[in-house]
């Protein structure tokens, strides 16, 4: 149970103190790593006994104990408060190290095998569960500019099965695995590569568990220093392959912007 969930439990029987503690706790899940015990005790104005005692109450060892369970919430995706909000430069740096290590880290084979796969499939299929489905749309969008046959599920309403059959050998089944997937997300992925299409993996670290199941794996972290994952690397991800599927298609990609761009003049879709 989570360190959230165990103090909404517990909080009617708290005593004052207790409450006192418990609320500075969950004021601090995101930075707890920047105190020790005596000074959390100060920040939130009751003995270190008392503090001592809601950590047991709670089902911890000792203050470390908290720290480590709050490290692995953040790690796994959960959003834990941050009090560091206003500190933009903080944001930035890590915004900038998470592009760092996209590129650097990134298999050029695999890269190119990715965008290969894409730009020549029959049909393409972009699957991306709750915070992934806004990266499986944005990329369709980039997609249908230079090549057709590009479907984003699941689509409100419907099942995963009934987007995915119809599928087979010549398409092709990206899948976006970042963190906090449903748990049927690996049976997703074995039922795409069944179905005989190329499967492409694309997720944060914590993905790997299920890359030897996909035919080609690109990596992208997602940490934040803010209480929630920031997909910034991912969208630029996203326009690398993009590009790199224009560049493939070469004149047919050229021909279809050309006629988008005409049909967007003739219905008046955009402005000049």
């Amino acid at each position: 149970m989570r360190i959230d969930e165990r103090i909404g439990h517990h909080y009617p029987e708290l005593g004052p103190q207790e409450q006192k503690a418990a609320d500075t706790l969950l004021d601090h899940l995101g930075d707890l790593a920047v105190y020790n015990a005596a000074e959390l005790s100060r920040l939130s104005g009751v003995s270190k006994a008392t503090m001592s005692r809601l950590f047991r109450r709670l089902g911890f060892a000792d203050f470390n104990e908290v720290k480590e369970h709050t490290r692995t919430l953040r790690a796994s995706g959960v959003p834990v408060a941050a009090h560091e909000e206003g500190d933009l430069a903080a944001h930035l740096a890590y915004e900038l190290d998470n592009l760092r290590r996209t590129f650097e880290q990134l298999d050029a084979g695999q890269l190119t095998a990715a965008t290969e796969a894409l730009a020549s499939a029959g049909q393409l299929l972009l699957i991306g569960f709750r915070n992934s489905f806004p990266l499986a749309l944005h990329l369709r969008q980039q997609l249908l500019q230079c090549r057709g046959n590009v479907a984003a599920a699941p689509q409100p309403g419907q099942s995963i099965g009934e987007e995915l059959a119809g599928y087979g050998a010549g398409d092709v089944v990206l899948l976006l695995g970042f963190r906090r997937r449903p748990a049927a997300f690996a049976a997703v992925l074995e039922a795409a590569a069944a179905g005989g299409s190329t499967t492409v993996l694309i997720g944060d670290p914590s993905a790997r568990r299920f890359a030897a199941k996909a035919d080609i794996w690109l990596e992208c972290p997602v940490d934040s220093v803010s209480a929630f994952d920031s997909y910034a690397s991912a969208m630029s991800l996203m326009s690398v392959l993009a590009n790199g599927v224009l560049a493939v298609r070469a004149k047919a990609g050229r021909d279809r912007i050309r006629e988008a761009t005409g049909l967007f003049s003739a219905l008046g879709e955009l402005e000049e």
